[in-house]
Parts: structure tokens; C-alpha cells; sequence
């Protein structure tokens, strides 16, 4: 996933830098471009969605292990609250690259729209 989020967001660059190679002799249909990009928003907008309920989880089950452990003092639970460290961090890493991808989507929605005529500007 990693690496479709970061070659999408590439393309999607190359397209609206105008001195790009991928640029030079076409003429864009940027109605068609918007619907599609639209589209891959609304994929990894769920993917982040997805991503964040699953973190969540395992974040709660973490936090309930070291309650578990704090108050019942049972070693038997530290390889347990180690393996939910061990899940936790790239989902956080990777709930980190969606929310960042899907907001730079969002600028590089606004950015064909403007391309169409103007239409939003920080």
C-alpha cells in the first residue's frame, strides 16, 4: 500500500507540474482527471478509515493488558503487552502515511481545480 500511495501521489504531481515530461504534447481532460483522482481519494480515505479503527483496537487491548498487568501483577502478560508494542507502531507508521497521503491528496484536488479556472487557494 506504501508504495501505491507514494507512486500515486508522484503521478498526480507530474501532472500538475506543466515542465513535466509526462505533460509535454498532451492535452489534459481535467474533468476526467478530477473524477479519477475523486476516486482514489475516496479508496484511501477508506483504506485510513480501516486503518484507524484497527489501530484503535489494538491500542485499547494494549492499554487493557498494562491496566491488567499493573493491578493483577501477572508476568505471564508482559510477552503479550511486548507482541501489542510490537503490532502497534507501524500501525501507527502506517495510519501516519495514510492521513498524510489523503491530506495531500486533497491539496493536489484543489490544485486541478484550479487548474480548470480559480477555485480555492490557501
Amino acid at each position: 500500500m506504501k508504495q501505491r500511495i507514494l507512486a500515486y501521489l508522484k503521478y498526480i504531481d507530474e501532472i500538475l507540474d506543466e515542465n513535466s515530461e509526462i505533460n509535454k504534447g498532451v492535452e489534459r481532460d481535467w474533468d476526467k482527471e478530477i473524477e479519477s483522482h475523486l476516486t482514489q481519494i475516496a479508496f484511501f480515505a477508506h483504506e485510513r478509515l480501516v486503518h484507524l479503527i484497527v489501530m484503535c483496537l489494538v491500542a485499547i487491548c494494549t492499554v487493557m493488558c498494562i491496566l491488567t498487568f499493573i493491578i493483577k501483577s501477572e508476568i505471564m502478560l508482559l510477552p503479550l503487552i511486548v507482541l501489542f508494542f510490537v503490532l502497534l507502531v507501524p500501525y501507527i507508521m502506517h495510519y501516519y502515511l495514510l492521513e498524510n497521503s489523503v491530506q495531500r491528496m486533497y491539496e493536489q484536488y484543489d490544485a486541478m481545480k484550479n487548474k480548470q479556472g480559480k477555485y480555492f487557494e490557501k
